[in-house]
């Protein structure tokens, strides 16, 4: 009897031992497959148990949570939803996250395992600590300047700070409020086939995610690439530029909207924006220089993150002269997003470093206690440092006494540049207004802020002067707010 005993433990030691395997085996190697089956709720229940982390701006959330007592208990919430859209992005039960509620979502749902003490414990019990915090660059009254400025018409400001690569405002018009989209019930569905099927896309994020034909902006790179190569050695002599220029091998010509632009100097050429000068600048330079210095500015790059995905900026480098001529004065294939022109506009201002843009100054515990900073971001000489000093001169006599006097701000010294990019089918379409600018006061050392303005439905009776009367003025408002004036 006691040999069938023990056969009968040893038999149930054996059963014990298998269950125990499997076991082992369904929680540690087959955990991704049962956590990542969409039949699996258990992950959403818990992911939407807690209070979500907070998104800051000037240390005040901007982003919030509400308990609905429903399975999926916290639901995101929004202050000032439209205004910060373009940065927070929704955080959506039903459709997902975007933006920074997507980028920083770890930190933001508790699940980055450098919120936990003991990040290995988290790991096996697959449990979530309390939500952590992304403190953004933003300013707040930038952020408000911006959106004020643009006042609904479609467009988008970017503002960076030129000597540290600080994002200080992100805005897009229109706009759309994320709590919309941040339950499950059918309001949610309802805004999003709404918001997903206005003609005006008012989820699109101009700022970072549309690129524009930048026009007349884009001569602040063919400046430098003119001076930095040569072509151009003194600002104020006279140039050989015909006006109507003709497009190497065609019969197109090319004409101005100001007047007295035949052979005038670089400085009259650039306060008056003289199509026909940077044209043929352009051609002088040729395209692997114009490419190379595009590309020193950001432009062809594909990997800008913010933290999120910006769209690349493009210049075309397979071109002839006449695609040439008309690429160097923002036209043709050439493309920008605000930010990237923000970054133009930066480098000149910094003496022609660029830094790198960035949004997320650091990460913290539910407690406020810092997870991780910003961390080190690339700086690149764009420019010749003498070069970015004759190109600020150039644009603070934009400012002084050309086309973009309405950006001038007493006590300060700005510079500016301003634009008008014609599109549609046979540039039928109304111009895109332009302008790009950075501030210091006069008695600072280093620039304070630089800003670019796109406004897609600005009324442009004469070109270049509509950059200066349209996008000028709000990019002087965000300056002001920086500044703080």
């Amino acid at each position: 009897m006691a040999r069938y005993i023990r056969h009968a433990c040893a038999f149930c030691t054996l059963l014990l031992a298998a269950l125990l395997v499997n076991a082992a085996r369904v929680q540690l190697v087959q955990a991704g497959d049962y956590t990542g089956n969409p039949a699996n709720r258990r992950a959403a229940i818990a992911r939407y148990q807690q209070p979500r982390g907070d998104i800051l701006v000037d240390g005040k959330p901007v982003t919030g949570s509400v308990d609905t007592h429903e399975q999926l208990r916290y639901e995101r919430t929004y202050q000032d939803g439209p205004l910060y859209a373009p940065m927070t992005g929704f955080a959506s039960q039903s459709y997902g996250t975007t933006f920074l509620e997507h980028s920083e979502d770890g930190v933001l749902s508790g699940a980055d395992p450098m919120l936990a003490p003991l990040p290995l414990w988290n790991d096996l019990t697959r449990g979530l600590e309390p939500g952590g915090n992304v403190v953004t660059t933003l300013s707040r009254a930038a952020q408000e300047a911006a959106y004020r400025g643009l006042g609904g018409r479609k467009g988008a400001v970017a503002a960076v700070d030129p000597s540290t690569g600080r994002i200080l405002a992100l805005v897009t018009s229109p706009s759309y409020d994320p709590a919309q989209l941040s339950g499950n019930a059918e309001s949610v569905a309802s805004a999003w086939a709404r918001l997903n099927g206005d003609p005006d896309k008012p989820m699109l994020n101009r700022a970072v995610r549309q690129t524009y034909p930048p026009g007349s902006t884009f001569k602040v790179v063919t400046a430098a690439a003119a001076l930095d190569a040569g072509v151009v050695t003194d600002p104020d002599a006279r140039t050989d530029s015909p006006d109507p220029y003709r497009l190497p091998g065609t019969r197109t010509t090319l004409t101005n909207e100001a007047d007295g632009c035949v052979d005038t100097s670089l400085r009259d050429a650039f306060e008056w924006s003289c199509n026909t000068v940077f044209a043929k600048l352009g051609v002088d330079v040729g395209v692997r220089d114009m490419t190379a210095t595009a590309e020193a500015f950001g432009f062809n790059d594909g990997g800008v993150r913010v933290p999120f995905s910006v769209a690349p900026s493009t210049f075309d480098s397979h071109v002839d002269n006449a695609q040439l001529a008309l690429s160097s004065i923002g036209q043709y294939n050439t493309r920008a997003t605000p930010l990237q022109m923000a970054m133009v506009a930066a480098a000149v201002a910094d003496d022609g470093r660029l830094h790198t843009p960035y949004l997320v100054e650091r990460t913290t515990r539910h407690g406020g206690e810092t997870v991780a900073g910003s961390g080190t971001h690339p700086v690149r000489q764009v420019m010749h440092p003498y070069t970015a000093e004759q190109l600020k001169e150039l644009m603070t006599g934009v400012v002084r006494e050309g086309t973009g006097t309405r950006a001038a701000i007493p006590g300060a010294i700005v510079g500016g540049k301003t634009g008008t990019a014609q599109h549609g089918v046979g540039n039928t379409g109304l111009p895109y207004a332009w302008f790009v600018s950075w501030a210091q006061d006069q008695d600072a050392v280093e620039p304070a802020v630089a800003v670019a303005v796109v406004v897609e439905d600005a009324s442009a009776d004469r070109g270049e002067i509509s950059g200066g009367g349209d996008a000028a003025p709000i990019a002087r408002d965000v300056m002001r707010a920086v500044l703080g004036r």
